[in-house]
């Protein structure tokens, strides 16, 4: 169905609205939902052909597909699958396991959620883990109160908000005076200095420091960037904080999932709608206008794409004021990782990997400074000569992703800095060649059962994604760009200087993954202020 037969089944006026919501990915239809479901006349507007953002999949190579950039399931929020009703979106049987893959085929395998048991490593390094994975889960757990609500405003602290900080000190003292000094000692750490506290096993650490870095321009001996990790076990799957999943169907699923629930509960959706302009007077967002000229007005323009092409590109700077135009444009937002997508002829086979586990994830981080080392250049606007990654096997989940007999690979590469010395158009070669000796090494063979392939840089993500910098997370997940400073002060919380624009993508707090929760959370705070 195209944007105008949408149109025209609707029983009011096109042209106006109650809210209208710029962006198809799955916050923009989150809001949108429960936007629609609370009664209002929502049209959501999306620029590509296909709803769904970075989950948008696309063929790369003649009957292959990839079902987009995120691969797995780590964080979708219970709230919101209740509230879409996203019965696609459960997991179909156990957790992933994540397989920390060892060039000698001796790897160590996590099961459950984050490695509630361990294979292939000892009994005292078991315990280690057990320990570590113990005290980062409950530390995540009380930041994880403050991800779940709108951010508290500084200087208008609601009862509500003592309430979330009253639960987290409570969740420390009734843990006692050491957790709380342990909690207040580790929560800027880097994510090396933790793991190399507990753990011996090279495998288990790079895996730590691999996680706690993925799209977040820190090396694991970069101060704060144990926060990576925390926010990676805030997420839950299936009710259990940590796990990881692939949707019933694969990931290609996830897309028309939200989008179903949005037009379900009444939400018009407009596909290869671009906004051009936000109108605004005198400080009031009053409508949007398209590329083709069409305009549509609404007293609520919610943005659920990056804050950078809102504010710089979609409005008018001369409403916003200077300062905040020029902290928008300082927002730190270049990507570091590519993906690489592989066509294949047979299914790959990983050294010393069951069969059932190349269903989940394969990293491979040898060690701390493996990790260390493959972020090192990526400072100097350069890659690394051997790459870090996380790799699945998304065809068997979903074998409509490739021809029978045939398979597909998706792999997460760090890093892979947006501004490459020499450009991208240079690097790629290079990379990709880089990339797939890796890949061979720990599957001989690889490489001879390769028929087509995709290598996406931050550059092309920002391209295909309408992506600025090529991050997927929309801002750096850094201390300073997290609560009431994201995206910036002066837009936290989902409202904006432009009275009736509202913020709800990933680049709002809590920040990226599919989780929903910024959409879900600028939808409850637009209802609350306009009921």
């Amino acid at each position: 169905m195209t944007s105008s037969d949408l149109a025209r089944t609707t029983n009011f006026n096109a042209a106006d609205f109650d809210a209208i919501v710029i962006g198809g990915g799955h916050n923009g239809l989150t809001a949108a939902t429960l936007l629609a479901q609370n009664g209002r006349r929502v049209v959501v507007l999306e620029a590509a052909d296909s709803t769904g953002g970075a989950m948008r999949g696309f063929e790369f190579h003649p009957g292959y597909r990839s079902a987009g950039l995120a691969h797995i399931v780590n964080r979708l929020d219970p709230e919101v699958e209740d509230l879409l009703k996203l019965k696609a979106a459960k997991a179909s049987g156990a957790f992933l396991p994540t397989v920390a893959l060892s060039p000698d085929g001796r790897h160590a395998v996590l099961r459950g959620a984050y490695g509630e048991t361990i294979d292939g490593v000892s009994p005292a390094e078991a315990k280690a883990f057990a320990a570590m994975r113990k005290k980062l889960m409950f530390q995540a757990g009380i930041l994880k109160r403050f991800l779940k609500r709108r951010p508290p405003e500084i200087g208008r602290i609601k009862l509500n908000d003592l309430g979330t900080f009253a639960g987290a000190g409570l969740s420390l003292i009734t843990k006692g005076r050491e957790e709380g000094r342990d909690f207040l000692r580790m929560l800027l750490m880097n994510v090396a200095d933790v793991a190399d506290e507990y753990l011996t096993d090279d495998r288990l650490k790079g895996l730590v420091a691999f996680d706690a870095t993925l799209g977040i321009h820190l090396g694991p001996r970069s101060p704060t960037s144990l926060l990576g990790l925390y926010y990676r076990l805030t997420g839950e799957t299936g009710g259990k904080t940590g796990a990881q999943c692939v949707p019933q169907g694969g990931m290609s699923t996830l897309a028309p999932a939200f989008e179903k629930a949005a037009t379900a509960a009444g939400a018009v959706i407009r596909t290869g709608a671009h906004a051009a302009r936000i109108l605004a007077d005198r400080g009031t967002a009053t409508g949007v206008v398209l590329a083709n000229g069409e305009q549509l007005n609404a007293p609520v323009i919610v943005c659920a794409i990056h804050p950078q092409a809102t504010f710089l590109s979609l409005c008018d700077t001369a409403e916003l004021g200077t300062g905040l135009v020029r902290a928008v444009g300082n927002i730190r937002s270049k990507g570091n990782v590519a993906k690489l997508d592989l066509a294949l002829d047979r299914q790959p086979a990983f050294t010393g990997v069951s069969p059932d586990d190349h269903r989940g994830r394969l990293v491979i981080a040898r060690s701390i400074a493996h990790v260390e080392n493959a972020f090192n250049p990526a400072k100097y606007g350069e890659f690394s000569p051997d790459p870090v990654m996380e790799i699945t096997l998304p065809s068997l989940a979903d074998p409509e992703l490739a021809p029978p007999g045939g398979a597909t690979l998706s792999a997460l590469v760090e890093f892979a800095p947006y501004d490459l010395k020499g450009g991208w158009d240079n690097g790629k070669p290079a990379f990709e060649k880089i990339i797939l000796e890796t890949l061979e090494r720990y599957a001989p063979g690889l490489s001879k059962s390769i028929v087509g392939r995709q290598l996406m840089t931050p550059a092309d993500m920002e391209t295909q994604y309408h992506l600025p910098g090529g991050h997927w997370h929309h801002g750096e997940l850094q201390a300073d760009q997290l609560l009431v400073n994201r995206p910036v002060n002066a837009a936290a919380g989902y409202t904006t200087p432009l009275s009736g624009l509202y913020l709800a993508s990933a680049g709002s707090h809590p920040g990226g993954g599919i989780s929903g929760l910024p959409g879900l959370l600028a939808a409850r705070h637009i209802l609350s202020e306009r009921s």
